[in-house]
């Protein structure tokens, strides 16, 4: 008999991302299983987001439009799930007819159940990868233990739950046998590590343990909590030659009075010392913060001291999000008196002086070799990324595909030749 196809579509995050390369692999010997929203099949499975505003929306659009595919014949069945649908399921079922079950983000063995799928233990640490072979995310503690009051991942997610140190080993080396060269590490907050587990914070040792991995060429590093940073990882990622010189660290704001307000654990002294504190012990470090415009009660002069901020720190890459209220969190009881139009236009002035920023960075690279891994061919280029820029959300390297072949994945030394905002344009050079 033919086998059935799940078209898995995953929404939000790279968590999200692992979340759906688990439970495709299960599914894998039962099913042919997929993940993409335009590809026909009998079975949708939707991996919502639920953390802002927006992605609310793409979510619940994505559901309305697998129920517009199923009233059509195009699906048969239909199986929601992730962080919207953990938040929200008794709304959801109240309010969208024709979806099968509604499930919430610790639902596995439930889905796979309704999937008629019994849950393997055995392939525990076992993903169908969805990224390009030779990257992969690696996520090493479930949930958050912060209480910051814009953020209803908490309540989402649960509490921090660290993921036992030797499975992790166990599972990079499950993915470099597959050919994966680059580790990205996630978590809602990567530094807590192990602290709910062992008592103590583990990610520097476990950053030093899959680093020696054969087989693994890079790891990089992705939301760092500001607030409690450990100490000894900048030294390891001065020191060892595996971890990226890069570091994902959302600041959120610059305002003392702000940050206090969001219950960060750091005012702004205590941000800018951080910041100098990684630059100074990481030379050439590329970190990449986000920001959030219009909380409730921010001033024009507050949002003069982020553009300052900003400005004088010189992020390599930057993200920015509107505030948006969200039900039962702390923030959620303050009134949100900075109208669309002034938060849009605080976007836009941020994100108009990151590009300026990023445009005097990238100038600088100009006539440097930098080690760069190709990701993917794209019309006359080949696409790659520096050490200094993570999948999906960063600068990419472009190599006219004129230059010759060059193998997906693989590592080349290459010479940038020119740059434009947030592109770097290069020529291999040869031994």
């Amino acid at each position: 008999m033919k086998k059935q196809k799940v078209n898995i579509v995953t929404l939000g995050c790279s968590k999200n991302i692992v979340d759906s390369e688990v439970l495709m692999r299960q599914l894998y010997n039962r099913y042919e299983v997929v993940n993409d929203s335009n590809d026909a099949a009998d079975i949708m499975v939707i991996n919502t987001c639920g953390f802002i505003a927006d992605a609310k929306e793409e979510s619940v659009d994505m559901i309305l439009s697998a129920v517009e595919a199923k009233k059509a014949g195009q699906l048969k069945k239909i199986i929601v799930t992730g962080c919207l649908s953990q938040r929200y399921k008794k709304d959801l079922q109240e309010e969208i007819e024709n979806v099968d079950a509604f499930f919430g983000v610790n639902d596995l063995p439930q889905i796979l159940k309704s999937l008629e799928v019994d849950y393997k233990k055995e392939l525990l640490g076992e993903r169908y990868l969805t990224t390009p072979s030779h990257y992969a995310y690696l996520k090493v503690s479930e949930g958050c233990d912060r209480h910051c009051s814009f953020c209803a991942i908490p309540l989402i997610r649960g509490r921090h739950i660290s993921k036992a140190f030797e499975d992790i080993i166990a599972e990079a080396e499950n993915l470099a046998a597959s050919g994966v060269k680059e580790l990205l590490l996630i978590a809602q907050d990567i530094t807590y590590y192990g602290l709910d587990l062992y008592g103590k914070r583990r990610i520097t040792e476990l950053v030093r343990r899959l680093s020696e991995i054969d087989g693994i060429r890079w790891i990089r590093l992705h939301y760092a909590y500001p607030a409690g940073f450990p100490e000894d990882l900048p030294d390891e990622i001065r020191n060892n030659p595996k971890v990226c010189n890069y570091l994902d660290i959302p600041l959120q704001h610059i305002s003392s009075r702000i940050l206090k307000s969001m219950k960060r654990g750091l005012d702004g002294e205590g941000t800018r010392k951080l910041v100098q504190a990684m630059k100074e012990k990481v030379p050439g470090i590329a970190i990449r913060s986000t920001f959030i415009v219009g909380y409730p009660g921010e001033t024009e002069e507050e949002f003069q001291q982020l553009l300052d901020f900003v400005a004088e720190s010189k992020f390599d890459r930057l993200g920015v999000f509107q505030y948006s209220p969200e039900e039962d969190t702390s923030a959620f009881e303050l009134y949100d008196d900075v109208p669309a139009k002034v938060k849009q236009a605080r976007e836009n002035r941020l994100m108009e002086l990151q590009q300026e920023i990023s445009l005097q960075l990238n100038r600088e690279k100009i006539g440097k070799i930098l080690t760069t891994i190709i990701d993917k061919q794209e019309g006359d280029f080949y696409v790659g990324r520096t050490q200094f820029d993570s999948p999906e959300v960063d600068n990419e390297v472009l190599i006219p595909v004129s230059e010759g072949v060059l193998k997906i994945g693989d590592f080349f030394e290459v010479k940038i030749t020119s740059s434009d905002f947030y592109d770097l344009y290069g020529s291999v050079v040869n031994d």
